[in-house]
This record gives structure tokens, C-alpha cells and sequence, in this order.
């Protein structure tokens, strides 16, 4: 088993589309021709992130379903910080107890909270 996608609702296709770009580095691909809007989001060959346009803005219904989190494992360290830096956004970092894993949350323009984990290769308790 693995990660395959997380699927978000969102009143904000377009911003979305281009922070998942901008920020994570995913790319936009091929979608199936759904009967409604939405965009898939790659991290190589697969699409992590399906995003679903919606009218109103998610969880302003109580029955709707929310994520605490999701997160990526993910390599290029310096190349993310540079990506954060540009889109002047500054993470919360911390290194997982026991392991070489470091561990930056971030948040999407819905307020999804997302972490990129990167091995170190070294741990700290």
C-alpha cells in the first residue's frame, strides 16, 4: 500500500491549482472529463491531489468531512525552503522524535493543513 490522492473541496479552483503548483511543486495534468470542474495534481507520474470545484466554501456545512491533515514524503530540502521563501510563506518545522524525519506544516489557501516530511539522515530526540 501507499499514498495514492487526497481529494479536497474547494470554492477556490484557480488559487488552489496554482498554490499546489507554486508551493509543492505538483504539476497539473490529465483529469478524466468529469461533469464537473476540478483539476489533478502530479507529483510525478501520479496525481496526489484531486481538487473539486464547489460553490460554497467547504465546511460552512456541518456534514461535510474534514482532514486534519495530510502529508508527503519528499526530497530537495533547499529547493522547498526556496519555493516557501518565494511565496513568503514560513512553515512550522519540527524534527518527529526518534527519527531523521523533519517535518514542515504548512497550510493551502483553504486552510488545509499539509506536512512535507524530509529524511535528515540523522535524528534528534
Amino acid at each position: 500500500m501507499r499514498f495514492d490522492h487526497v481529494n479536497l473541496r474547494t470554492s477556490r479552483l484557480a488559487e488552489m491549482r496554482v498554490w499546489y503548483v507554486e508551493v509543492l511543486g505538483l504539476t497539473d495534468g490529465w483529469r478524466p472529463d468529469f461533469a464537473f470542474d476540478g483539476a489533478w495534481l502530479y507529483a510525478g507520474e501520479i496525481a496526489v491531489v484531486h481538487l473539486i470545484a464547489v460553490d460554497e466554501e467547504p465546511g460552512s456545512d456541518p456534514a461535510d468531512l474534514k482532514i486534519e491533515h495530510f502529508a508527503f514524503a519528499a526530497d530537495d530540502l533547499a529547493g522547498f525552503r526556496q519555493r516557501l521563501a518565494a511565496q513568503n510563506i514560513v512553515p512550522r518545522e519540527r524534527q518527529v522524535p526518534g527519527t531523521d524525519i523533519l517535518q514542515f506544516n504548512i497550510h493551502d489557501p483553504d486552510g488545509n493543513h499539509i506536512h512535507v516530511d524530509f529524511r535528515t539522515g540523522s535524528s534528534k530526540p
